[in-house]
């Protein structure tokens, strides 16, 4: 590290204006956060950002109804739900299109899904239900707590054409910034090993990273990779970053002692 040039040569306005860029890049990447948080925001069909909605848009998430799966299983037991009343609701689940127009469709009498569910279901699935098979965490009261487990979902993830386009403008870019961000934290006055290391973790963030983009779509457990290399990525950057930005605003200690020895 003795042969590179270091930014401390030079003046003290180009450092500063080095600072503030650095600090505008960082700034960036903390608004580029913001907004991966609502892109895939719902990507899984639930509300709210969980890894789910990355595993939806690189894997895809197919995931069967969880009222059809708990009927399926025979629960409640037939002496709660009758057979006949169970395959009427198996057969009304199974029309998706029209689960909100039949769910309480007076032409259908006892076997409208909402009498159904009113007498079979609300004495353990009701917000007030209680005794050891009260489950009130999962209300089955009202359409709008049916609607969030009568769907099966099935999410395809992006496609091939879409994704190849996002990643021939990420991958280069997102390498290019941590090259130039590295090389200026090498000519900070911080010991050059271990920025040397931050700047490897980051490399080889950014290369699982953009790997797991392809290898997620036939195996779901490159999403952890994914995030873990994004992550990785993310920390070295700002590490590398606030290095640059702190090394540029503070005077360097040489000129300090030449300027007082004169």
């Amino acid at each position: 590290m003795k042969h590179v040039p270091k930014l401390t040569s030079l003046p003290y306005t180009a450092r500063i204006g080095i600072a503030v860029l650095m600090l505008t890049l960082l700034g960036g990447y903390v608004v580029s956060g913001i907004h991966l948080k609502t892109h895939y925001d719902n990507r899984d069909g639930s509300p709210g950002f969980t890894l789910g909605d990355i595993r939806g848009h690189y894997h895809g998430v197919q995931s069967p109804s969880p009222l059809v799966a708990s009927l399926q299983q025979d629960h409640p037991d037939a002496e709660t739900l009758p057979d006949d009343k169970r395959k009427a609701l198996l057969d009304w689940l199974a029309e998706t299109d029209k689960l909100s127009e039949q769910y309480d469709n007076f032409d259908l009498g006892d076997n409208a899904p909402a009498e159904i569910i009113a007498v079979s279901c609300l004495d353990c699935h009701s917000r007030n239900s209680t005794g050891p098979d009260a489950h009130p965490s999962v209300p089955l009261e009202f359409w709008s707590d049916i609607q969030e487990i009568a769907f099966s979902k099935d999410i395809q993830p992006t496609s091939e054409a879409v994704l190849a386009m996002s990643q021939h403008t990420h991958a280069p870019t997102m390498a290019v910034i941590l090259i130039i961000v590295g090389l200026l934290a090498c000519m900070t006055r911080l010991h050059g090993q271990l920025t040397g290391i931050v700047l490897l973790a980051g490399g080889l963030g950014l290369g699982l990273d953009m790997a797991s983009w392809w290898l997620a779509r036939s195996n779901e457990v490159w999403i952890n990779v994914l995030v873990a290399g994004g992550t990785v990525y993310a920390i070295a950057i700002g590490l590398l970053g606030a290095v640059v930005v702190i090394d540029c605003l503070i005077p360097s200690f040489a000129k300090q002692s030449g300027s007082a020895s004169n």
